[in-house]
């Protein structure tokens, strides 16, 4: 269990966490929710030991492996799929001691190799690379070959490739496209230990989590259940706290109504003072605080005659090298499509062509001369003008508009009257991302093109965009890794691959199901980068694989004897304190027994096909 007890948390002089509690079981899959600078990732901060509690203190079970996402990594001149391998300290410290262990240590270096799992390390970190989007060639690669993008993924394998019992993961699906936060989703779905989930992804916070912390006022409050069930759970505290404020204010106008009416006359004064000491002691009731409202209010485009774009026989590029090729597309008016494939398949290339940034190299496109596109690429926040405040930047955008009307376009993304006058360089992320929709509507598009337009917005923001795209009249193109977004958003589905890009016949459930259950990630990339361990025939294959039976078979043996022992030890006396700490030892049991009956009814099954 992870104790956060009574903690007190400043950064500077601002207070984040004040006397903050809560209670995390083995086992448990935990959503980390508020406001944006709340002190989610600060949290973390504490847990990773990067930073102190200025008063109470985190206990975490003795001997645990809490492991997290490295933002910065060393190493970088290791081949990925090494680099990744090395992160199993002591499978490392084992297989180097084996190279000079005599025949005794050697046996006991393997006894413990087979625990492990060793002999399938390889194929392990192969998997989990190739489920987060990398490719076979992408193996051999040194780590510093790959973009900042890319390497956090690296950073994000090489945390899931760890043992561990707890693992810290802040927003993990932001630099990841579609397919591999499904990927994600399924792999963190199997996971044993404890895990704390920081995340604006409502599909992932409702799909993964039992259990969700909310911070707030300074405080942790925890939930059961996923985010949906939270948001229930809340609003009814809302309607609760609401009514019975409601009646204490009623009675507070009451009384204060005697008192004002009776306070100086002789007569009552008695009955005007029991009343004042009435109105002192009357509770009073803190409600429920709703988040800040968020805006998007995208403004109504013109009317057009469909269809507003078609491609016919289309390539597409860059240099004279096609990167797609026979686009047959239409888009009519109030069209929602989200575009499904791969990081790397050409999604952004497409987009770029149908917003009129890149040009066909082959075929023909018929455009509506009238027709207007908004497009929005999460990189165009680095392009923005820093020095300047929100204002000046839209008005070098609308430059014949009076600053009433500027303003006014502004406050349509929620930029109200002080964050018009900051200067672009110290607005947030989700603020900047609210500058770039403000200024790409400037012409009342008929058609939004937004690529993942929600890296920078908390579930707030999500939602009030979603509203809007709901509410705004003309057609939307999506790339998100955002599956709450698309399933609210888009009527149809194309998915870009082998170089093309087609109609979906299916929904977003039937894609998932193609990825999880069929190549892309149920098999690890073949030839893969030669392990460090040596390749072994079926035969060696079986025999490891009854070894690790036995293994488990004496674990389990081990594990149950000592379950059984707490359980009977609950039949003595004992103090509270003893009474707490063997159930938390029990739970802890339990949890690796559960473990060990998965891995060895696994580990049975691939013996049994072995044997057929």
């Amino acid at each position: 269990m992870i104790d956060i007890n009574d903690i007190t948390v400043r950064i500077g002089t601002k207070t984040l966490l004040e006397n903050a509690s809560a209670h995390i079981a083995d086992g448990w899959k935990v959503g980390l929710v508020g406001a944006n600078g709340c002190g989610k990732s600060t949290l973390f901060r504490v847990l990773k030991g990067e930073l102190e509690t200025e008063h109470g203190d985190i206990s975490f079970p003795s001997g645990s492996r809490v492991v997290f996402v490295e933002q910065e990594l060393s190493g970088l001149d290791m081949p990925l799929l090494d680099f990744v391998l090395a992160q199993d300290k002591e499978r490392g410290m084992l297989l180097a001691r084996l190279e000079n262990a005599g025949a005794e240590e050697a046996a006991e270096i393997h006894e413990r190799l087979n625990i492990l799992g060793a002999s399938a390390a390889s194929a392990r970190a192969a998997e989990i690379l190739s489920g987060l989007g990398f490719k076979q060639e992408d193996l051999t690669r040194p780590v510093k070959e790959f973009s900042g993008g890319w390497r956090m993924r690296v950073a994000l394998a090489a945390a899931l490739f760890q043992p561990s019992d707890i693992l810290l993961l802040d927003e993990p699906t932001n630099h990841l496209d579609l397919e591999s936060g499904i990927w994600l989703e399924s792999h963190l779905r199997k996971y044993r230990g404890t895990l704390l989930l920081i995340s604006h992804d409502r599909n992932i916070l409702n799909s993964l989590c039992n259990y969700i912390i909310h911070f707030d006022n300074k405080h942790l409050i925890t939930y059961a259940g996923n985010y949906d069930v939270f948001q229930t759970t809340r609003a009814l505290q809302q309607q609760v706290q609401a009514r019975q404020a409601e009646k204490i204010e009623q009675r507070r106008r009451h009384l204060q109504s005697f008192v004002d009416r009776f306070r100086y006359k002789a007569t009552k004064a008695k009955q005007a003072q029991s009343r004042i000491k009435m109105l002192e002691k009357l509770e009073k009731v803190e409600l429920v605080e709703d988040a800040a409202a968020t805006v998007f209010d995208f403004p109504e485009p013109d009317e057009l005659p469909p269809p507003l774009l078609t491609i016919e026989n289309g390539t597409v590029g860059y240099d004279g090298v096609p990167v797609l090729k026979r686009l047959n597309l239409q888009i009519v008016d109030n069209d929602r499509i989200a575009l499904l494939g791969a990081n790397g398949n050409g999604k952004s290339t497409l987009a770029k062509l149908l917003s009129g940034r890149l040009p066909l190299m082959e075929g023909s496109e018929r455009r509506l001369g009238k027709l207007k596109v908004g497009y929005f690429a999460q990189h165009q926040a680095e392009e923005l003008p820093m020095e300047q405040t929100a204002l000046e930047f839209m008005t070098t955008l609308m430059p014949q508009e009076h600053e009433t009307k500027i303003r006014s376009h502004l406050a349509r993304f929620g930029l109200g009257q002080e964050k018009a006058l900051t200067q672009i360089s110290r607005l947030s992320g989700g603020e900047k991302a609210r500058l770039l929709f403000a200024a790409m509507t400037v012409e009342r598009p008929g058609l939004l093109i937004l690529d993942e337009p929600t890296n920078h917005l908390d579930i707030d923001g999500r939602e009030a965009l979603i509203r809007a795209l709901n509410e705004y009249k003309g057609s939307v193109i999506l790339i998100t890794h955002d599956i709450h977004l698309i399933e609210l958003i888009a009527d149809n589905l194309w998915l870009v691959k082998n170089h093309t890009c087609k109609p979906y016949d299916g929904d977003l459930e039937d894609y998932k199901k193609l990825l999880l259950e069929g190549d892309t990630f149920k098999k690890a990339p073949k030839n893969v980068a030669k392990p460090a361990e040596p390749k072994i025939d079926a035969r060696r294959l079986k025999k490891d694989l009854s070894s690790r039976l036995r293994s488990i078979e004496r674990e389990l043996e081990k594990l149950n004897r000592q379950k059984t022992e707490i359980e009977n030890s609950f039949q003595n006396p004992m103090s509270t304190d003893e009474l707490i700490t063997r159930q938390k030892e029990l739970s802890r049991l339990e949890n690796q027994i559960a473990g060990f009956e998965s891995e060895w009814l696994e580990t049975s099954e691939k013996l049994e096909e072995m044997e057929k």
